[in-house]
């Protein structure tokens, strides 16, 4: 019998940069036809950007005729990330390192073990054997750092004995996204978990922010009254 949480609402799944962009339309929108002003404007599209969940966003339009409550997608399970056969069940390291990361098929379990070493394990690229994997490591006098994409479901259950297990990117993913459950033990060692987005998505949304700073600097110049 499974020992993980019951599965979010969807209020409390995560929003998409998609869902973040509506919601800022009606932002813009009202404060043009002059219901919120320059500064809660900025305000409340700081609060947009800085949005993890749909319950984050579904508060700022809440009191605007034209709001549209952000709603949880169905679940859609891309072909192209799941299935294939696994490149790799296991990673070790004694008194050196291993590396999995890129475009490879991650198991429905990966062990990984690091003495005197260290391990890195890069999910962000990867294909999925199966829609959930679980990652047993083992950390002695050494340390592993797992790093899961955007849209997964995290959880973690691992034990530090004089070491860390860190837990911070545990939590829901989006719709369709992989389970990754990460186990185990660090023993005078660490484990660090991480969310993160590809380094291609990381350079676009660096770029994003910098149209939108300019596009809203724009506004509050067109909005000014003359």
């Amino acid at each position: 019998m499974s020992n993980l949480p019951e599965p979010l609402p969807p209020r409390e799944l995560r929003a998409s940069d998609a869902d973040r962009e509506r919601v800022a339309a009606v932002l813009r929108e009202a404060a043009g036809e002059g219901r919120i002003g320059l500064d809660e404007l900025d305000e409340r599209l700081a609060s947009v950007y800085a949005a993890r969940t749909y319950a984050d966003l579904e508060p700022l339009t809440r009191d605007l005729p034209s709001a549209v409550k952000p709603e949880a997608p169905v679940e859609r399970i891309n072909p192209d990330r799941f299935g294939g056969e696994p490149t790799s069940a296991a990673g070790f390291a004694l008194l050196g390192g291993f590396e999995r990361k890129g475009n490879w098929v991650v198991p429905g379990t990966f062990e990984a073990f690091a003495m005197l070493g260290g391990g890195d394990i890069d999910l962000r690229q990867a294909r999925f054997a199966e829609r959930k994997v679980v990652i047993r490591v083992w950390a002695i006098l050494g340390g592993v750092q797992v790093t899961v994409p955007e849209d997964a479901e995290v959880h973690v259950a691992g034990v530090g004995i004089l070491g860390g297990f860190d837990n911070s990117a545990a939590g829901a993913g989006t719709s369709g996204g992989p389970v990754v459950v990460v186990k185990g033990m660090a023993l005078l060692g660490g484990v660090s978990v991480e969310r993160k987005a590809t380094d291609d998505v990381l350079k676009q949304r660096k770029l994003e922010r910098k149209e939108e700073r300019q596009r809203r600097k724009l506004e509050r110049k067109q909005l000014k009254p003359q």
